[in-house]
């Protein structure tokens, strides 16, 4: 039956109750796609009590996982897999029989990057894993979208559905995006924020209720309320790439204040300071600095502004493409800074840093995680050896990663060993241990105690107390 979508902040109760096709207690739900998304919910929903299927087609991803391993860093996480492996609640399989025969509700969660030609995002992994996994099923089923995808990608999976299975098993689509933070994931899996759905039959919401009912009970044991959106296809589709979009719009707003505070002779820490008391503002995603990065949000701005050209929407997200120039140009803003206290010349290509050795202090996008797709702070390293510097690179948990995107790059295995002998130390993620750093024993290993804070994240009047030439991204030098 349909029902009259979209309605929004549903109480749970009104979800009607409905009977797994598996005729097990609980749904059986399987996660098409082990990478950072599919792993850490199939993971955390095993943590739950759901038994749990996670599939990916990369069988050494799998036997990782299989063995008790995550292929990625993300706290927590790690041991929740051993213990739910051992509960047998847990598997991982690369078969698409063994997943259509368990599983009653199967969350599409592979990658969706940027084409190579085009700004707009690569559907391939998902038409993959809908148009291989749905010849096998059996019996009815669920088939949920958790990817990033442009608006109109479940109605498209619909189709593909209707091509590839059996018509008699009444397989239903429905989509409910995921809202991860790398670093906090497993805290947004077991007590988000907001749940919200995109289906169109009281079976598929009583199905995800269902699928859903672990997160809510465990809210109900900490007297917590999980807000509930329950909506159309399209709506849901939207809501995370619009959440992407402003929140890298908040991003690169901060930051062009700071290009403003840079010349102007503002700090615009003070200012976002100040501004974040608005409670309409907030002061979340105010921190001026090299800009965002990571898997998400550039690619999905971009994909964004791609899918709304396509429907004759381009004009609307005109400012998307501004705020994708305002985030890159803050990673030239180091490379400038670094020539101005290094006191090297300029030219046409840019400045000549050649002779000079430079320490990077940050390689994943942000801390917490060993995530270096779009890092700003590897995006710097690699200008700043163009310009011929000799660079040292130092992350305490992306160095494996950072040095298959850039293996040119020198990479050194403690802060000590990458600051030893430099004559400009760049902290560009802001880690824990960078931010808390002791500037006088830093100092006692450099050659020349210079230092550009690409994250505003060092306290500047205790660096610059220690003999540091301070600089900071949108703030003044700071006075003795």
């Amino acid at each position: 039956m349909t029902i009259p979508y979209p309605t929004t902040n549903q109480s749970v109760s009104a979800f009607p109750a409905v009977e797994p096709p598996s005729g097990a207690q609980r749904p059986r739900l399987a996660f098409l796609g082990t990478g950072y998304l599919g792993a850490t919910y199939a993971i955390c929903f095993a943590e739950l009590g759901y038994d749990v299927l996670g599939f990916d087609i990369d069988e050494a991803k799998i036997a990782k996982l299989q063995g008790g391993e995550v292929p990625f860093h993300e706290p927590g996480l790690d041991e929740l897999l051993r213990t739910n492996l051992a509960s047998g609640r847990l598997r991982f399989v690369t078969s698409y029989e063994e997943v259509a025969g368990f599983a009653d509700v199967h969350f599409i969660c592979v990658g969706t990057p940027q084409r190579g030609d085009t700004p707009g995002a690569d559907l391939s992994y998902v038409e993959s894993a809908v148009t291989n996994l749905t010849p096998h099923l059996k019996r009815r089923a669920l088939i949920v979208g958790k990817s990033t995808v442009p608006v109109g990608t479940a109605e498209w999976i619909e189709q593909l559905v209707a091509k590839h299975a059996d018509p008699a098993l009444g397989i239903e689509v429905a989509w409910s995006p995921e809202f991860l933070q790398e670093g906090f994931a497993v805290e947004d899996v077991l007590r988000p924020n907001r749940i919200v759905v995109g289906v169109k039959s009281d079976w598929a919401n009583g199905m995800l209720y269902a699928a859903h009912k672990g997160v809510f009970d465990l809210a109900a044991t900490e007297d917590r309320e999980v807000p509930l959106v329950v909506t159309d296809f399209a709506t849901a589709e939207l809501v995370k790439v619009a959440a992407n979009a402003f929140l890298a719009t908040k991003i690169s707003f901060i930051n062009a204040m700071a290009e403003v505070c840079e010349v102007a002779g503002g700090d615009v820490t003070q200012l976002a300071k100040a501004i974040g008391y608005d409670p309409r503002i907030g002061n979340r995603f105010l921190q001026a600095g090299v800009g965002f990065g990571g898997g998400c949000l550039p690619k999905d701005i971009r994909a964004f502004q791609a899918r709304a050209q396509e429907l004759g929407a381009g004009e609307a997200l005109r400012f998307l493409h501004e705020v994708d120039l305002v985030n890159l140009r803050r990673r030239g803003r180091v490379l400038q800074l670094a020539a101005e206290l290094l006191e090297r010349p300029s030219g046409p290509a840019g400045p000549d840093l050649s002779g000079t050795r430079i320490a990077v202090l940050g390689a994943a996008f942000k801390p917490n995680s060993d995530d270096v797709r779009d890092s700003p702070s590897l995006a710097v390293a690699a200008s700043l050896a163009k310009a011929g510097a000799d660079v040292r690179v130092y992350d305490p948990q992306g160095m494996v990663n950072a040095r298959l995107a850039q293996p040119s790059l020198g990479y050194e295995d403690s802060m000590a060993e990458a600051v030893k002998g430099a004559e400009l130390v760049c902290v560009l993620t802001e880690w824990a241990e960078f931010r808390n750093a002791d500037p006088h024993t830093v100092g006692d290993l450099v050659a020349r105690k210079l230092v550009i804070d690409g994250r505003n994240c060092l306290d500047a009047a205790l660096w610059t107390r220690a003999g540091w030439q301070y600089r900071g991204l949108g703030r003044p030098h700071p006075r003795v």
